[in-house]
């Protein structure tokens, strides 16, 4: 069995798979564990205590030896691999992201990520105008040397990707690489790689996409790209989703004006009025993103190393959740508020996400599950 192009030897790779597809471990509460134990092996031993110490209803199991093993087989036998985080292919508009995600599934070439990405989303029922539109930006974009990162959704998504094949796109999946959708896209995502493109998830091999996931989708096609491009996009559109998390990434937003008489306009013409910027063609995007072209992003701090702690006194613990609540809390406040220090915080807030009952929210926030 071999990771194909992944630097992580085999063992190691197997540990870093069971480690985020296991119960409660997201991105953030992954790289805390790791910082903490060292490696996600020692990590992987210590979740069943972590999780009880929590407060867990019942024991959580890590994600299984052999449910790994298969998702090596089945990304050998596509020509996919592994992507970690501290690969330097890993795009590096994604890493500066809050919450990026530790492993990515790939097939392609994600060096593509390097030129300038932007995101194309809009309606899937889309306009014969709007897809004119978002195949007129994507190519002009394109051949202007950015990079074009969309969903693989019908719609926009798919005129966007087909318009950039020959430039470079980027194709994200909502669910295992080995699960694409819709069906019909799969001629498609062939000619993404076929063309020097690449095709990414987060979500395990053999993982069917369901309604949830897609919004992790879209925080990960912002998360790749400087910039999202709306073109079209109804009142309660999934794309208005993938503005916001845009504006809280501190990516920029634009938005294709439309008639105030066309539904799948509404959208995108609330997004003007919120301040969204106007895009009337590809020089208004390139415009605004020439001085983000020429500045390196500013990388996400790297947790810090933290004396592993395998307890807490239970009265810090007990100060701890009594800081919580439901409502979205920065952890310098709770520090303040609970008086312990950070390497205890950081331990009884992994133990309470392990056991269900911490929610993670943009800027670093956490609050009790509701």
């Amino acid at each position: 069995m071999s990771p194909g192009r992944s630097r992580l030897g085999n063992k190691v790779l197997l540990d870093w798979i069971r480690l985020i597809r296991s119960e409660n471990v997201g991105p953030i509460t992954f790289r805390h564990l790791v910082s903490r134990f060292g490696d996600p092996s020692a990590a992987l031993q210590a979740l069943p205590d972590l999780a009880m110490r929590g407060g867990a209803r019942r024991p959580i199991v890590p994600y299984p030896s052999d449910a790994a093993e298969a998702e090596l087989r089945v990304a050998e036998r596509m020509g996919a691999w592994f992507l970690d985080l501290d690969d330097p292919l890993y795009p590096q508009t994604l890493r500066a992201a809050d919450a990026a995600p530790p492993l990515l599934a790939v097939m392609g070439e994600p060096a593509i990520t390097a030129r300038t990405p932007v995101a194309i989303v809009g309606s899937r029922k889309s306009s014969a105008a709007g897809a004119r539109l978002a195949e007129t930006f994507a190519a002009s974009l394109g051949a202007s040397g950015c990079t074009i990162v969309s969903g693989l959704a019908r719609g926009i998504d798919t005129s966007a990707h087909r318009a950039s094949l020959d430039t470079g796109t980027v194709g994200v999946f909502a669910g295992g690489l080995d699960k694409p959708y819709p069906d019909e896209n799969r001629p498609l995502m062939r000619a993404v790689v076929d063309h020097g493109g690449c095709l990414v998830t987060e979500m395990p091999f053999g993982w069917e996409p369901r309604a949830v996931d897609f919004p992790r989708r879209n925080r990960i096609v912002v998360g790749l790209s400087l910039a999202v491009l709306v073109v079209e996009a109804a009142k309660r559109s999934g794309s208005l989703i993938s503005a916001r998390l845009a504006g809280e990434m501190g990516r920029l937003v634009f938005a294709v004006p439309g008639s105030p008489l066309e539904p799948r306009a509404a959208g995108t013409n609330a997004l003007l009025k919120d301040g969204a910027s106007f895009a009337l063609e590809p020089q208004d995007l390139l415009d605004e993103l020439a001085p983000l072209m020429r500045t390196p992003l500013r990388m996400a701090e790297p947790e810090p190393a933290a004396s592993p702690v395998f307890d807490a006194p239970q009265s810090d613990r007990d100060r701890i959740v009594q800081a919580l609540g439901v409502a979205p809390a920065a952890p310098d406040d709770i520090l303040a508020h609970a008086e312990v220090d950070t390497a205890t915080l950081q331990l009884v807030l992994i133990e309470l996400e392990l056991a269900g009952r911490l929610e993670r929210h943009p800027g670093g926030n956490v609050s009790l599950s509701r």
